[in-house]
């Protein structure tokens, strides 16, 4: 049993990893951390949960924290996690850092994108990025994950296999992505409420959204050179919810190989991954309120479209933090989240 703490925990996703730490056979709630809750009863904050934990928000100071937890999620707005971070790791914390503050490496590219300049460059050179099902060796040994964005997480893992394998002309990617409301954050989207995105469906930030350097660098890793996307998000008249459509071209001497076929594999024995059969496509309705990634793919020789699924506060937030947790601690992936 290990003792975990949420940082920031008034958010969708601190809210979030609540509900799934509850039931996780391995793990007890220890501390709950706000400025905005702090001496707050758990029950006045989070009544949903009353009958299940009993705890006073206390401040998220480093020194308070490490007295009462074995490991930490930041589910801290972007640009607060590394005022705290490098404390923690400090103390001997670990940390899942659910932000954008140690996801992106080069550091003039995160300021640029984030608007303030980075604090804690030896922690981010340090933080393994956290996509279980592609880097699970370096997550188990990690002192600090930077948990995915929701975006990169459907985008990666619809690309991933062909980005790896060589497959994709890496000269033209385009993605086409639409996200629920809740993927603002909980202020943003209490600013355009359901009731304003009614009726409407828009893009947005776009040719400039933080999570499009994100997405490249970590394609770029995966394709060991330069791969640079097109990427256009949307808001959708929904609460949660991530549905991307990705289009590419297929290199020449790939144009005969069973891409549904390649999919599968690469992903056999990913819990959370799953592909879709010939001729079937996700739904948003799929996914929500789990942590998979559904993928469905049409290959028409000589290009693919890639159509992928995510509930963006689980798989793209909290459920993929607890995913990483799990190999972390050596549990079961799948432990709290089936």
């Amino acid at each position: 049993m290990i003792r975990v703490g949420i940082v920031g925990v008034t958010g969708y996703t601190g809210g979030e990893l609540i509900r799934i730490l509850i039931k996780h056979p391995k793990v007890k709630i220890t501390g709950l951390f706000s400025r905005s809750a702090y001496n707050k009863p758990s029950a006045e904050v989070f009544p949903q949960f009353a009958s299940k934990l009993n705890l006073i928000c206390d401040k998220p100071d480093a020194d308070i924290i490490s007295d009462k937890c074995d490991l930490v999620f930041l589910a801290l707005p972007h640009t607060a996690s590394m005022d705290i971070a490098a404390g923690l790791i400090k103390s001997g914390v670990r940390v899942i850092d659910l932000s954008a503050d140690y996801r992106i490496k080069d550091l003039k590219v995160y300021s640029k994108f984030y608007a303030v300049r980075h604090k804690d460059g030896g922690g981010v050179k340090k933080a393994v990025y956290g996509l279980a099902e592609l880097f699970p060796k370096e997550i188990k040994k990690a002192q600090l994950v930077a948990n995915p964005g929701c975006y990169p997480t459907a985008a990666i893992l619809s690309l991933a296999p062909l980005v790896s394998l060589g497959i994709a002309d890496l000269s033209m990617i385009v993605i086409d992505a639409k996200s629920g409301v809740s993927g603002a954050g909980k202020k943003k989207a209490q600013e355009f409420s359901l009731s304003d995105a009614k009726d409407d469906f828009k893009a947005y930030k776009v040719g400039m959204h933080q999570h499009m350097p994100e997405i490249n660098q970590e394609l770029s890793r995966l394709a060991g050179k330069k791969v640079s996307v097109t990427f256009v998000p949307h808001l959708l008249p929904v609460y949660r919810g991530i549905l991307e459509t990705i289009y590419l071209k297929k290199r020449k001497k790939h144009a005969g190989k069973d891409i549904i076929g390649i999919y599968k594999k690469f992903y056999r024995g990913k819990p959370f991954v799953r592909i879709k059969n010939k001729g079937e496509f996700p739904s948003i309705k799929d996914v929500v309120n789990t942590n998979f990634c559904d993928i469905g793919i049409k290959d028409s020789g000589g290009s693919i479209i890639i159509v992928s699924a995510i509930d963006n506060l689980i798989k793209g937030a909290s459920g993929q933090a607890v995913e990483n947790m799990n190999i972390m601690c050596g549990f079961p992936e799948t432990s709290g989240l089936i």
